[in-house]
Parts: C-alpha cells; sequence; structure tokens
C-alpha cells in the first residue's frame, strides 16, 4: 500500500472556490427537492434554482451555465476547506463538486489526466521522482504509475475529505493510490515545495484550481520559483492553464513569469473533449523546463 504522511496544514487550500457572482450565487444544484448549504461567508454555496439539475455558476466564464441532470446524490459533506458533493448524472456517470465546482466526471476524467500527465513526462528522458501538487482524487497518480521509469510518485493535497471520498465514489480514478511508489502528503502545497530540497524532482505536476482568490498564489512567480528550486537540471512542470478562448490574459502572464524562471522552454499545449469546468472548449497545460545541457535534445 502506498504511504500516507501528514503534514501541518494552513488556510490555502488547492482547489478554492471560485469567487461569488455579483447576485451572490456561486453554484446551483437541485433534485427536485430544494437542498441549501451555507459556506464560510454564510452565502449560499448549493442551492435549488432547477429541480433534477446541477448548474455551475462561475465569473471564469461569464454569461454561461453549464448543467447536467441528476439521478441522485451519492455523497454531500463538508471537510475543513470546502463542500463536498458526489453525484449520479444522468449522461457522465458520477461527477465530484467541490465548493460547487465540477472537479471530474467519470465520463471525461481520462482526457485531463492523461494529457496534465503523459505531456511532461514524455518529454524527459526517463523520470525517476515526480510530485504532484493537488489532484486529490488520484487520477493524475494513476497516469504517473503507468510510467516503468518512475521510482517515487509524492502528491500534497490539502484536503483529506477529497481523497476519502475519491477511493470510495471513483475507486478508478483513485487506483492511483494502491501504487506502492505513492506518498501522500495531506498538507498546503505551497509550503511544501518550499521545504523540499533543491533539485530533488524530474517532473512536478500541478493539477490546481483556477487562478481566483487564494489560488492564485499558485499561478504567480514565487510559486514557479519553488518549483523551479526543487526541480532538477532539465526536470519539468506542467500546471492546469485555463481555456485560449477565455483566459488568454492569463496565459499570457503565467508564460511571462516562467519565462523569466525557466530557462529552458516554455509551452502551452491543449486537447478538446466535452469538459463542463470550462465551457466545452479548449483547456491547456503550460509545461516549462529547466535548462541542462541535453535539454535541446529531449524537447517535444
Amino acid at each position: 500500500m502506498a504511504e500516507e504522511t501528514v503534514t501541518g496544514s494552513t488556510d490555502l487550500s488547492l482547489k478554492r472556490p471560485r469567487e461569488e457572482e455579483e447576485n451572490g450565487a456561486s453554484a446551483t444544484a437541485a433534485t427536485g427537492e430544494a437542498m441549501e448549504t451555507e459556506n464560510d461567508n454564510g452565502t449560499p454555496g448549493i442551492s435549488s434554482v432547477i429541480p433534477g439539475w446541477f448548474s455551475e455558476i462561475s465569473p471564469m466564464w461569464p454569461g454561461e451555465a453549464h448543467s447536467l441532470k441528476v439521478e441522485k446524490i451519492l455523497f454531500q459533506g463538508k471537510s475543513d476547506y470546502q463542500d463536498v458533493m458526489v453525484f449520479q448524472s444522468a449522461t457522465y456517470g458520477k461527477v465530484l463538486v467541490l465548493d460547487g465546482v465540477i472537479q471530474l466526471t467519470e465520463r471525461d476524467e481520462c482526457a485531463y489526466q492523461e494529457m496534465i500527465t503523459h505531456l511532461p513526462l514524455s518529454s524527459i528522458p526517463n523520470p525517476k521522482k515526480v510530485l504532484v501538487i493537488g489532484g486529490g482524487d488520484g487520477g493524475v497518480l494513476r497516469e504517473v504509475g503507468r510510467h516503468s521509469s518512475v521510482e517515487q510518485i509524492d502528491i500534497c493535497e490539502i484536503d483529506k475529505m477529497v481523497v476519502d471520498v475519491s477511493k470510495q465514489f471513483f475507486p478508478e480514478v483513485a487506483i492511483g493510490y494502491e501504487d506502492p511508489r505513492v506518498t501522500l502528503h495531506i498538507g498546503d502545497g505551497v509550503a511544501f515545495l518550499k521545504a523540499v530540497p533543491k533539485g530533488t524532482y524530474d517532473a512536478v505536476i500541478v493539477d490546481s484550481s483556477d487562478p481566483i482568490g487564494p489560488a492564485q498564489e499558485l499561478f504567480e512567480k514565487p510559486f514557479f520559483q519553488s518549483v523551479a528550486n526543487a526541480l532538477r537540471p532539465g526536470g519539468v512542470v506542467c500546471t492546469q492553464a485555463e481555456s485560449i478562448w477565455l483566459h488568454m490574459h492569463i496565459i499570457e502572464d503565467i508564460v511571462a513569469n516562467c519565462r523569466q524562471i525557466f530557462k529552458g522552454s516554455v509551452n502551452y499545449a491543449w486537447t478538446t473533449w466535452r469538459d463542463w469546468l470550462h465551457a466545452l472548449l479548449y483547456r491547456g497545460t503550460l509545461c516549462r523546463f529547466q535548462e541542462s545541457s541535453e535539454f535541446n535534445r529531449h524537447q517535444h
């Protein structure tokens, strides 16, 4: 079994709630009967608006709402950091929702997990040590485990409830935790990275939320500098990097910051799939490489 370590955590969640719309509604869900919860600010987190449907509303995609028909609510709970819900949808299998924001659906989770993992790990020779920041559902771990050269996989996720719920309701995703190479650290990923000795990892994969509120730290220079310090020469980091159709200004800022820190190359990549987090549009990842004498021979 994989090893589990609990480290000191702070208020910074790696998957935080989106800022609320001006009218105060951040997300809606219903099963034909009103279900209301309150978040830490006392504003509605989940409410019944369209009977039988879950609708995600976020300032990250203004003027749009993403909805899935709900067959059954399988789990509702509140961790120290966020509201956690799992429901059975009519068309996309089970769905994991954190603070009203869809994190994955059974039907299409593979597209995101595969892209954010295999692009970076296939771009360098024989990665051995990999760190995952966030990604508590375990999907990235599952994909990292497919690389036979990998000897050590560390994951730092702040919310243990996300891990436990994923193991219970998404066993085909969370199977990554069963890999004996995996060590789970429950705690703040930013603090974890700052404590990592220089040149520890061949690859760092940041499965984070959007750059709003506290999670903004994961998209700024100091965080990337910590990542650069944790990477060996020739290492690679890959992070969720938003939609080219909705968030070009965010992508430009990230690229500009990373080009100042990483002396190798900075590349944006995208694919298409029915992604309810990003308006059925393109969702991208950004790969950044540390400079090494071998770098040019291994660029992809």
